[in-house]
């Protein structure tokens, strides 16, 4: 039992509670997933089962799209809507903040950027989880990462008595965290931030559209995905056979990682060229039959 599931995850729940309900309804421990979601967001969550959870990792690395709400005006220990308020802005200050100012300090953000990750993140520090460590009462300072972000959409803005509501859409690297956005804008407007919504729509190559309730989701197996992540390399019998034991055969003209199918169009290995003495072999990095 090989293949992606594509879920669509309520809110309430972590990524892991969806883990364990494929792995109930597939009968089958050997269940990841592609990128942690946190409990109150919902959105494309990419699973793996069977041997497609050592393909994750070329999906988790991809690029994400999020849908997103910010509230101005007070900040969270969490930077989300879930954790403690630690500051509150005067109202005379929040009413000063313009539309344009908003715009202009999101519009910084855009490019290649550091980042500091939230302190209550799934981020591990020496073996232990930042979210743990400060349910402990640690205190926590993860230092900044580099992370790219390629747009930020303002798709509304709303000024209320005590905050102003921004809908927003970003297209980012990954390891970019939403909540720190929020909490940056915030800190630069010296007015605090915090995320109220959000739902992932995109973990490249997947897209919201393609899924589902973890209920309804269906195995898609890996053929029918892999070109989306890897030039395909299509084997013969006798290459499909060294493959499967584990050997090298030929390189053709492709280079980096590629998918091999055999004659079926199903999936096999993962191939990459090196270099054996004076000549240069596809050599297996991954090989179905050996999961």
């Amino acid at each position: 039992m090989d293949g992606f599931l594509l879920v669509d995850k309520a809110g309430g729940m972590t990524s892991h509670d969806v883990v364990a309900m494929a792995r109930k309804k597939l009968d089958t421990k050997k269940v990841g997933h592609a990128g942690t979601l946190d409990p109150m967001a919902t959105g494309v969550l990419v699973l793996g089962v069977g041997i497609a959870t050592r393909l994750l990792t070329y999906i988790t690395d991809g690029k994400k799209s999020y849908q997103g709400k910010i509230s101005l005006g007070s900040a969270t220990h969490t930077d989300d809507k879930e954790g403690d308020v630690i500051f509150t802005a005067p109202e005379n200050k929040l009413q000063l903040i313009t539309d344009s100012q908003i715009k202009e300090q999101l519009a910084g953000f855009v490019g290649n950027i550091k980042q500091r990750p939230s302190s209550v993140s799934a981020i591990k520090i020496d073996g232990k989880s930042a979210h743990a460590r400060v349910r402990a009462g640690e205190d926590v300072d993860i230092p900044e990462r580099d992370i790219t972000i390629d747009e930020i959409e303002v798709k509304q803005i709303s000024h209320l008595a005590s905050s102003i509501e921004i809908d927003l859409s970003v297209t980012c690297s990954a390891g970019t965290y939403i909540r720190a956005i929020a909490r940056d804008l915030g800190e630069k407007l010296e007015v605090g931030g915090h995320l109220t919504q959000l739902r992932r729509t995109l973990v490249s190559p997947f897209t919201l559209e393609q899924c589902q309730d973890i209920a309804d989701a269906q195995l898609i197996s890996i053929a029918e995905v892999i070109e989306k992540l890897f030039p395909i390399r299509r084997l013969d019998f006798s290459e499909s056979r060294e493959i499967l034991f584990g050997r090298t055969i030929d390189q053709n003209q492709q280079t980096g990682v590629v998918a091999a199918l055999d004659a079926q169009g199903e999936f096999l290995a993962l191939l990459e060229n090196k270099a054996q003495g004076s000549k240069i072999i596809a050599a297996p990095i991954l090989v179905k039959a050996n999961s």
